[in-house]
């Protein structure tokens, strides 16, 4: 068996290919494969030509960021210890494959790892997905050391260190392929966003630690497949984190936090509408009218093994209160 090896997922990312992945070349110990979501502009025809040397994997169809990984892990299952899913958009730093990797070595308590993310854009700042560690407060809202919802902090070297987080990045993580495989993979029903956080609670509840570490940089480019501002993003957010809270919470604790969402996300599609983003306010209520589907049974996924539940310890109660009653914009202030 191999150690490791970094997986990247296209999905007619042609364009990112070219600028990024000379970068993943150059600077990675490990190999490199290309799983592609049926693409069909001209990645496949430039890494035959451009890269014959980088191992690809040809789905069938866009599956997502979920089902794309899943089916090219599991072709892949039991030649490497480690996985590295990396983004295409992502401009990697030297010797950073092998750092992760290491670090995973060390620390056999730990499922999954990610370095800080950077801004490619903008080079002072964190970049949106995953910055300097990720957490969820008691109401499954997700953010992260240098962001918290739309406020990004400038990198100043202040999240230099290694901790333990929540989730780690699917932008960018390094995991055990035996923790992934043991859990069935992502959630098949996530198809894209939140699926990272939604496994590593997982493997939290089966008794791993999810690590951060800032010594390795890389610099991300975001919303490369998906804009931030697409409505559908809306859709998959707000059903993904039900269907992460669903998932792994007990019974009791996810009914009293549904209730409270159901509020808060009535609040948010309010906010929309009133802000001119029709769109996006009716794909709030579309998510918890697909959520009840899911949870009902009346869509046929397969399901990750089964897992005791339990009420997350959250670091925070509610990051919506303390960002926007208490105007807390830096996790530094929190």
């Amino acid at each position: 068996m191999q150690k490791a090896a970094t997986v990247i997922l296209n999905y007619n990312g042609e364009e990112m290919l070219r600028k990024f992945l000379p970068s993943a070349v150059r600077h990675s110990l490990y190999p490199l494969i290309v799983a592609d979501n049926a693409s069909d502009d001209g990645s496949l025809g430039y890494l035959k030509s451009g890269y014959p040397q980088i191992r690809l994997i040809e789905l069938k169809e866009n599956s997502g960021y979920v089902g794309g990984y899943n089916q090219a892990l599991n072709q892949i299952q039991g030649e490497f210890e480690y996985y590295i899913l990396l983004n295409s958009d992502i401009e990697v730093s030297p010797e950073w494959d092998d750092v992760l990797v290491k670090w995973l070595e060390r620390h056999s308590e730990f499922a999954a790892l990610q370095p800080k993310i950077l801004s490619y854009q903008h080079l002072e700042y964190f970049d949106y997905a995953g910055a300097g560690g990720g957490f969820i407060d008691s109401l499954g809202y997700p953010y992260c050391r240098g962001r918290i919802f739309n406020s990004i902090e400038k990198d100043t070297n202040q999240y230099d260190d290694h901790i333990e987080v929540d989730w780690a990045s699917g932008a960018c993580m390094a995991v055990r392929a035996s923790c992934f495989h043991s859990l069935g993979g992502f959630d098949d029903r996530f198809f894209a966003h939140m699926e990272e956080i939604d496994i590593c609670w997982r493997f939290q509840r089966s008794g791993y630690k999810i690590g951060y570490i800032g010594n390795v940089e890389i610099r991300h480019v975001g919303g490369g497949t998906l804009s931030r501002t697409n409505p559908l993003k809306t859709y998959l957010n707000f059903r993904n984190n039900l269907l992460m809270l669903h998932n792994n919470l007990e019974k009791k604790r996810f009914l009293i936090t549904y209730f409270i969402r159901m509020g808060l996300d009535f609040l948010a599609a309010l906010s929309f509408l009133l802000n001119g983003k029709i769109a996006d306010s009716k794909e709030v209520f579309r998510a918890h009218m697909a959520f009840y589907k899911f949870k009902n049974g009346k869509q046929n996924f397969p399901l990750a093994p089964i897992l005791p539940k339990k009420e997350k310890k959250s670091e925070r109660k509610s990051i919506l209160w303390d960002y926007y009653i208490r105007r807390k914009r830096k996790y530094s202030d929190l």
